[in-house]
């Protein structure tokens, strides 16, 4: 028997015969294919009449606001093409009457209201997400069944009124200072962060105020950023608190002024004259109002836009 030196007499290994589709990849989602051109045309298409229904009205708005009344007149009413651009609306406004001081109250409001309003979500929120913390499960049942069950609105003004709120700006924070949604949110994003973070930080003798100040809000910025910006908007745009529990016109705050002037035909004060003359337009006064109501959301909007996604989505989703 003679031996083969230097020759590999081992013979390759055949891979098993794999039948037809057995080992091929399952096919992917429609929303994970590659789109084609007609779609990417259809999606733009799409896109763009969007923002056109969103942008046109607001056009109209801002170009009647700064149309004379000659050319309202013209126009029968909306104006569509800018022609003979006035501010007078606008000075008029802001002259020092009824809507400056509504407006300063506005904003008043909203940025005290915003303030307390974080506060004591973020102190909440950090609480709940504690596991260990004393009546964590109790307080966050009671904190849930308020999303569904509510006492009513008579109660609520009852409850206002008996400990002296009405006719005072408290009445326009206190009753919707907190939103359990937005309490639920930070306290999902809260969990998320890194328990053996806040452990180390505990055992170099940081106190709970010192973690949430120095570590949990550094860390939650995009989610304290979109709250933020929910809070903000919920103050500057409400108009029922203020409705109900406010009876002195001087303390009413812009959204209110906006709706006697739109909905009721009342002119605000100090420019109820220059309308019955002539001086003014109606209409570009209404249109002016609305800018200013408008404009502050529009503002913060683009600057909080990038956090949104971030915020909305790890705060949900780590819950």
């Amino acid at each position: 028997m003679t031996a083969v030196i230097g020759k590999d007499v081992r013979q390759p290994v055949r891979e098993p015969a794999r039948r037809p589709g057995r080992w091929a990849a399952p096919p992917r989602p429609v929303w994970e294919e590659e789109p084609s051109r007609a779609g990417l045309a259809g999606k733009g298409l799409v896109l763009a009449l969007a923002c056109l229904a969103i942008v046109f009205p607001l056009w109209i708005v801002v170009v009647t606001s700064l149309s004379s009344r000659r050319t309202i007149d013209e126009a029968g009413g909306l104006v569509m093409i800018p022609e003979d651009i006035t501010f007078v609306a606008y000075q008029e406004l802001l002259s020092g009457g009824q809507v400056t001081r509504a407006a300063a109250v506005s904003l008043g409001i909203t940025l005290v209201g915003t303030l307390f309003s974080m506060t004591v979500s973020v102190l909440c929120a950090y609480g709940l997400s504690r596991t260990g913390s004393p009546g964590h499960r109790w307080i966050l049942m009671t904190l849930l069944a308020t999303m569904f069950f509510s006492a009513g609105l008579i109660p609520t003004y009852l409850l206002v009124q008996s400990i002296g709120l009405t006719d005072t700006y408290l009445a326009l924070i206190l009753p919707s200072a907190i939103s359990v949604f937005n309490i639920l949110v930070l306290r999902g994003f809260f969990m998320g962060i890194s328990q053996e973070l806040i452990d180390s930080a505990r055992i170099d003798g940081a106190g709970d105020v010192r973690i949430l100040w120095r570590i949990v809000m550094p860390l939650s910025r995009a989610v304290l950023a979109v709250i933020t910006l929910f809070y903000a908007v919920g103050y500057w745009s409400a108009w029922f608190n203020a409705s109900l529990y406010l009876n002195d016109q001087d303390m009413m705050p812009l959204q209110n002024v906006m709706i006697q002037l739109v909905q009721k035909q009342e002119a605000p004060v100090g420019l109820g004259q220059a309308i019955k003359t002539g001086e003014l337009s109606g209409l570009a006064v209404q249109m002016a109002v609305m800018v200013m109501a408008l404009l502050p959301v529009a503002v913060l909007s683009p600057f909080v836009q990038k956090h949104f996604r971030k915020g909305m989505l790890t705060g949900a989703v780590k819950g």
